[in-house]
């Protein structure tokens, strides 16, 4: 179910003593969350995509974990080539090639190429890839994914922008950061877990968005949980939360400024 169309339904509940927001308060906010979420979707599917290859191993040689990554990737996902490339005495790359017939990864039909570079050695590792060469679900995948890893920190990145596939007219853009949570894999398992600041930009102007911990199922489109905060073009406060009643069932509460907020169920 789209988030569009779950905001179409009528007020269920609203707090005490709060003034209700108007339907076409309802109707604009309606619009902008749609966009938000789509946009998220897109930096989502990139991070899923990242999660095809395991985190390096510190401490183990760069050649020995590429060439070992390539061949697991094979294993788990057959209609892939994955081919490890040496580039130079200090980068290595998994070469990924998608065939032009259907193939199905984490729930996404992909084809096209990707190289994802490996830097370093093996007290510090950086790894990134350029989608822009992978057309996924029949849209060309506009992002950059990356880590680094060993040091002193572990950090997770996607930067993605382009399009929105589906929205005539509007552009997005989100620098999305994986986070680390007990019993949610940051990515590689079932969920998944993001933050990060993003815009969208069309018609209606350019609105900021924050995602915070918005953690999805894996070839989900909406996320169980988390929240999308929107500062709109118009200057209004859009806070949407994500929650989880039971299994593909939640709901999600809108509230627009200080008004009532807006309390919708849905199914994924």
């Amino acid at each position: 179910m789209r988030i569009h169309a779950c905001l179409a339904l009528a007020v269920l509940a609203t707090a005490c003593g709060r003034e209700p927001p108007t339907q076409e308060e309802i109707d604009d906010a309606k619009t902008r969350v749609d966009l938000a979420i789509h946009a998220a979707h897109q930096a989502r599917i990139a991070l899923e995509l990242l999660g095809l290859l395991p985190v390096y191993t510190c401490d183990e040689p760069r050649r020995t974990f590429v060439g070992r990554a390539a061949e697991g990737v094979q294993v788990k996902t057959a209609c892939v080539t994955a081919t490890a490339e040496a580039r130079s005495e200090s980068s290595d790359a998994v070469v990924f090639s998608f065939p032009d017939t259907p193939c199905s990864v984490n729930g996404h039909t992909v084809s096209g190429h990707t190289d994802f570079i490996y830097q370093g050695g093996e007290e510090r590792m950086d790894l990134t890839a350029d989608l822009n060469g992978l057309t996924v679900d029949g849209q060309v995948l506009q992002a950059t994914v990356g880590y680094g890893t060993c040091g002193d920190e572990t950090r997770f990145w996607t930067a993605a922008a382009g399009a929105i596939p589906g929205r005539p007219g509007h552009t997005y853009r989100v620098d999305g950061r994986l986070g680390v949570r007990e019993g949610a894999p940051v990515f590689g398992g079932t969920s998944l877990v993001f933050d990060g600041p993003g815009q969208v930009s069309g018609p209606l102007g350019t609105d900021r968005v924050t995602f915070t911990a918005l953690e999805y199922e894996v070839g989900e489109f909406l996320p169980k949980k988390g929240q999308a905060f929107i500062e709109t073009a118009r200057g209004h406060r859009v806070r949407v939360d994500f929650s989880e009643v039971l299994w593909r069932v939640g709901k999600v509460e809108v509230e627009i400024d200080d008004k009532a907020p807006v309390t919708v169920p849905i199914v994924r």
